[in-house]
């Protein structure tokens, strides 16, 4: 398996970067639709609007963001499956804009799908 690495909408490619998938819903802020570097923008991976409003992302709601965003990802088997087969032939990138480092659903996603490629029935947080 390839590496899964994540990198903000902000930051500039590198050469190990293999395939950028865009996973935010909404374009990023102060991003000129040419500058951003992706090769697929998959915007029903992100957190569903009402979870994205809900986590406001507030460091205090973060675990229970996790654990609501793994059972959002659980219901999206097929798009996970797909990022999954990517990430056998090349490496994968997560791309997203959220100012957060630490705190942000690309954190979740490269989680989740870690723990699938290795444990399927695993789900952030197990």
């Amino acid at each position: 398996m390839k590496p899964i690495r994540i990198r903000r909408a902000y930051d500039a490619p590198e050469p190990e970067d293999g395939y950028r998938v865009f996973i935010d819903r909404l374009w990023p802020r102060g991003v000129a639709r040419n500058r951003l570097e992706y090769d697929l923008w998959l915007k029903d991976i992100a957190p569903s609007p009402e979870l994205r409003r809900w986590f406001g992302h507030d460091p205090r709601r973060w675990e229970e963001f996790r654990r609501r965003y793994g059972a959002e990802l659980a219901d999206k088997s097929e798009t996970v499956r797909e990022l999954l087969a990517r990430v056998t032939k090349q490496p994968l990138t997560l791309v997203y804009a959220a100012r957060d480092r630490q705190h942000n659903h690309a954190l979740v996603l490269k989680e989740y799908l870690e723990q699938q490629r290795g444990n399927p029935d695993a789900a952030p947080g197990d």
